[in-house]
């Protein structure tokens, strides 16, 4: 399982430098990517959050600017979300549009018995069968071949998403640190770290605090 940002909104970015694409467009988020990687993905996030604005206003002159206003946006929202994959017969489940990374953890409501809305077009399919969850990649194809997790793998998988995603925050805090002012670095990671709901207790079942 991965935390996965769509990368549409780094095409033609010019205020930092940003890696090429990934084929798919969804970047890994973790504590492995390039600076270039960290470049795009901080494009992706500056560039798909816009404060309220007067009409023709051309934005940010420059990536100061963009990443002040990134962390004076209500809430962060970052395109994309949690992807899953079984290594064994190669079926991906992606997020759908509109899910949104910032509400990965949507995903705990499956050890409630509940069916999180994972986004649309395709709108991925989830069902319970007891002690498993069957995820689809497209709700409405149910003769493909689905995704068997059992729900006991879920809190593993789900921490190990976090421990990814702070790696990520690690690197955004260095990279912010290197190309800008420094007191800026410690202001994009406490936005990102409280919108994505990096660091908050991770409750993964009704027993647990």
């Amino acid at each position: 399982m991965d935390a996965v940002l769509e990368t549409y909104e780094a095409a033609d970015f010019t205020l930092w430098p940003t890696a090429a694409p990934p084929a798919d467009r969804l970047l890994v988020l973790s504590g492995d990517l390039s600076p270039l990687e960290v470049g795009t993905a901080m494009a992706v996030l500056a560039g798909y959050n816009k404060t309220q604005r007067k009409r023709h206003d051309p934005g940010p002159a420059n990536g100061l600017a963009m990443l002040r206003r990134l962390v004076s946006v209500e809430s962060v929202v970052a395109p994309g979300g949690l992807r899953l994959r079984d290594a064994a017969t190669g079926v991906t489940v992606s997020p759908g549009c509109c899910f949104g990374l910032e509400n990965w953890r949507d995903w705990l409501g499956l050890l409630e018995g509940e069916t999180p809305w994972l986004g649309h077009d395709p709108a991925p399919g989830v069902e319970h069968s007891g002690a498993l969850v069957r995820l689809w990649p497209d709700a409405e194809r149910p003769a493909d071949l689905p995704i068997e997790m059992p729900l006991s793998e879920l809190p593993v998988l789900l921490d190990s998403v976090r421990s990814a995603l702070a790696g990520f925050l690690g690197l955004v805090e260095r990279w912010t640190a290197r190309n800008f002012p420094a007191a800026l670095a410690a202001q994009v990671v406490a936005k990102l770290d409280d919108d994505l709901a990096v660091s908050a207790s991770l409750r993964t079942s009704p027993d647990v605090s």
